[in-house]
């Protein structure tokens, strides 16, 4: 029998987009509501669905899920449909015409609002331990600022979040602390563009100070970092991965091209050389270093000379973790006001199929060369015959596993191992158990 006082949240897009569901799942709680998050069999009277609205792809998603959600609602499976997030802040009097079915529609920075409006009680201050966490209990997200100054010319994410907006360094210490008591061990550092947080509150980019100041708290075993740029690098933070055994050998940095006509053209305020400068700086600085990129292919005026370039310096970089996408032109963006979309959908995606062909290569050898490593695993959960761990090098969701055979023993989810590699896939890795790690 379905609840009126439970409500089922489905999150769309990235992890920053989870926090913020996490976040009003826990307030809602705190009020005496039961939740739910993506489930199979959702049990409430009561959905809220979390957009995204990053690219066309995403928007389809979100819009297709609100349009089945009201149709539950039609069909008296639910009595109330909620929307949040990037896509209803964008597109808010849109949506509000075209799909008057929605009971209400809140965005990106208001959402707590729903809280009052369906509990009638004001909204207490809240921090790291009113989270409902919906990932493994040893592991989560820490979103340290919301919004981006960049402004790249295809880029659609300052329009939806707007300017860059650092939370407090105390603040987000402070949740860390409260998560760890709660049995967090594993914290993923998440930003629209982490290397410039700080320069709003304190003048300056901070990210160096914050992540050292994280990895002294104790129980964090685990520290990752997200979503870099690679202009104005602050290279403090090479050292403080270096120097801290918690701070993880990783970076995602998403470097997008490498021709200096598409950087400049994407209005990237890099050039060529630059960014090989900081990948060889990265390397030689961080011994170990995964670092983990996107690139496009596509965007308007690239050439064959163009995406040769680009074929080349992933060959060059041997990025260990690599994703990439077409370029698909998104309404309000520089250019898709400026620039004609000119490069054809066939060609635009044999260029992405002939870079990740390439990267599949370097990452079957990036892998292989592993074999015979003993590394520090985490189990994050037992699939079949098989336990499914992730080294320090290894973000969520996003990047290979490690598949233990459950004829190893009985191991625990959220503990840590180590683990000697014996075999190597494309993008995964099978290993056994040496010892368990205190």
């Amino acid at each position: 029998m379905m609840s009126e006082t439970t409500i089922d949240f489905i999150s769309l897009g990235c992890s920053k987009n989870l926090v913020d569901s996490e976040m009003l799942m826990g307030l809602f709680e705190a009020h005496g509501y039961s939740v739910t998050h993506d489930a199979e069999d959702p049990q409430g009277r009561i959905v809220v669905v979390n957009t995204c609205g990053f690219i066309a792809d995403a928007k389809e998603e979100s819009i297709n899920c609100i349009l089945e959600q009201t149709e539950r609602k039609r069909l008296g499976e639910v009595d109330r449909v909620y929307v949040m997030g990037c896509l209803s802040e964008r597109y808010l009097a849109e949506l509000e015409e075209e799909i008057p079915e929605v009971d209400g529609w809140y965005g990106k920075f208001n959402y707590k609002q729903l809280l009052s409006d369906l509990t009638n009680v004001e909204r207490r201050e809240e921090n790291g331990s009113d989270r409902k966490l919906t990932t493994p209990p040893h592991y989560t997200y820490i979103k340290i600022s919301e919004g981006c100054d960049r402004h790249c010319a295809y880029c659609a994410i300052p329009l939806i979040t707007g300017h860059h907006q650092s939370r407090p360094m105390e603040e987000i210490l402070d949740e860390v602390r409260a998560l760890v008591g709660r049995g967090v061990s594993e914290f993923n550092i998440i930003a629209q563009e982490l290397t410039y947080y700080g320069v709003d509150l304190y003048g300056r980019q901070c990210i160096a100070e914050l992540i050292e100041r994280m990895a002294k708290i104790e129980g964090v075993r685990w520290i990752r970092l997200h979503y870099a740029y690679p202009a104005h690098f602050p290279w403090d933070l090479l050292r403080v991965i270096r120097e801290n055994d918690n701070v993880c050998n990783y970076l995602d940095i998403a470097l997008q091209h490498i021709s200096d006509h598409m950087l400049s053209r994407m209005q990237r305020h890099v050039t060529r050389q630059e960014t090989i400068d900081l990948i060889e700086r990265m390397r030689r600085e961080v011994s170990g270093l995964h670092i983990r990129t996107t690139l496009m292919v596509g965007f308007p005026g690239e050439t064959d000379d163009d995406f040769q370039q680009l074929l080349d310096f992933t060959r060059w970089a041997r990025f260990e973790r690599m994703g990439a996408f077409a370029y698909s032109e998104e309404d309000g963006t520089y250019s898709a006001e400026h620039y004609q979309d000119d490069v054809p959908e066939d060609v635009k995606q044999r260029r992405l199929d002939r870079l990740m062909r390439l990267q599949q290569q370097i990452s079957a050898e990036v892998e292989a060369a592993k074999i015979g490593q003993v590394m520090t695993v985490v189990i994050d959960r037992q699939e079949g015959d098989y336990y499914i761990a992730r080294t320090e090098y290894c973000s969520p969701e996003v990047d290979p596993e490690v598949l233990i055979h459950s004829s190893e023993g009985q191991l625990q989810v959220g503990h840590y191992y180590k683990a000697r590699i014996t075999e190597a896939e494309e993008f995964d890795l099978y290993a056994t158990i040496v010892q368990e790690e205190i």
